[in-house]
C-alpha cells in the first residue's frame, strides 16, 4: 500500500521540450520524478532551485555537469556550483553514478561478448565526463578514441589512450571548469540540433559511447552494425537511431514510460531514498538492485 508521496525534480539547463513527469512506487511510497528545462538560462534555473527547495526530497542537476573526474580527483564547474550554492536538500549531478555503475556495465557487456567485444573500436565522446566508462573500455583492450577535445572544445585532436586523457584532464580542467558551461556543451535549443560537423569521427567505429547530446548532434548518415551506449533517450531519439540502422542501443539508466532518464535523476532518487547524500559503490550497487536498475 502506498503510504506517502515523495518527489525528485530535475532542474535542467537543457531544452524545455524534453520536460516530463512519471510516478513510481518504491518502499511503499509514491515517488514523483519530474524534469523542468530552462533552455540554457542559468538565472531561471537558480530561481527554480530556490522555488522548489521545500517541495522535494532531492534535486537532479540536468543539462550541466558539476563534477568531472580524473582518476579519483574531482574538478567542479563554477557555473554548476553557483546554481546550487546553499541548497539544503541533496543535489545530484550523476557523476558518482557514472563513475561507479557505468564502468561495471561496460565490463559486464565486454565479458558477455554479445553486444560488444573486447578489442572493439570505440569512440567515447567525452571520457572526462565518464571516467569510469573510459577506464573500463581501456581495461577491456578496446581500440578507444576519447573525443573530449573534438566534441567539447571543437579541436580536431583525438586522444588515443587513457594515460593521455588523464594528462589532458589534469592540464585543462582547472581552467575549463571556470569557463561558461555553454561554451563547452549544448544547452537549451542547441540540444535539439542535428548535423554537427564532427560526425566523421563516429563513422569508423563499432561502438559510440557517452553523452547522448554530443552523439545526437553528430550522428553519421548510417549506424549499420553499430552500438550506441548512452542514456537520456526519448522515444523520438530511439526512432531516429532505428531509422539510421542502429544494431544495439544500450542505456545506462532504466527506461521510465518510454524514456531513459539521466544519471543525475537516478542518483537523486538514490539520495532521496537514503534521506541524505550517500555516495560510494556499495550504496549505489545496493540501491540499483532495489529499484531494478538493469
Amino acid at each position: 500500500m502506498i503510504k506517502k508521496k515523495r518527489k525528485i525534480l530535475s532542474i535542467s539547463l537543457g531544452s524545455s521540450s524534453r520536460d516530463h513527469e512519471v510516478r513510481l512506487p518504491l518502499r511503499g511510497e509514491e515517488w514523483t520524478v519530474g524534469r523542468k528545462g530552462f533552455d540554457g538560462d542559468l538565472a531561471l534555473c537558480r530561481a527554480a532551485y530556490l522555488e522548489h527547495e521545500d517541495q522535494v526530497d532531492a534535486f537532479g542537476m540536468g543539462g550541466i555537469d558539476r563534477w568531472l573526474w580524473v582518476g579519483e580527483r574531482r574538478y567542479e564547474f563554477r557555473d554548476a556550483r553557483n546554481l546550487v550554492q546553499g541548497m539544503r536538500v541533496p543535489v545530484a549531478d550523476g557523476s558518482g553514478l557514472k563513475h561507479h555503475l557505468e564502468s561495471a556495465l561496460v565490463r559486464r557487456l565486454l565479458e558477455e561478448g554479445k553486444v560488444m567485444k573486447k578489442g572493439d573500436k570505440v569512440v567515447v565522446v567525452s571520457g572526462l565526463d565518464r571516467w569510469g566508462m573510459a577506464k573500463a573500455f581501456h581495461e577491456g583492450n578496446c581500440d578507444v578514441l576519447y573525443g573530449d577535445l573534438i566534441f567539447g572544445l571543437g579541436l580536431p585532436i583525438p586522444i588515443r589512450s587513457l594515460e593521455s586523457l588523464g594528462r589532458v584532464g589534469r592540464g585543462i580542467l582547472p581552467v575549463v571548469t571556470q569557463l561558461p558551461f555553454k561554451w563547452l556543451y549544448p544547452t537549451g535549443e542547441k540540444q535539439e540540433e542535428l548535423g554537427g560537423k564532427e560526425s566523421k569521427w563516429l563513422e569508423g567505429c563499432r561502438v559510440i559511447a557517452g553523452d547522448f547530446h554530443y552523439i545526437r548532434r553528430n550522428l553519421p548518415k548510417s549506424l549499420e552494425g553499430k552500438v550506441v551506449l548512452t542514456n537520456t533517450t526519448t522515444k523520438e531519439d530511439v526512432e531516429l537511431l532505428t531509422s539510421l540502422g542502429l544494431e544495439w542501443l544500450v542505456t545506462t539508466t532504466p527506461r521510465f514510460e518510454g524514456r531513459s532518464v539521466g544519471t543525475h535523476v537516478v542518483e537523486a532518487l538514490f539520495f532521496g531514498l537514503e534521506g541524505r547524500d550517500k555516495r560510494g559503490s556499495d550504496a549505489y550497487d545496493r540501491l540499483a538492485g532495489e529499484v531494478d536498475f538493469s
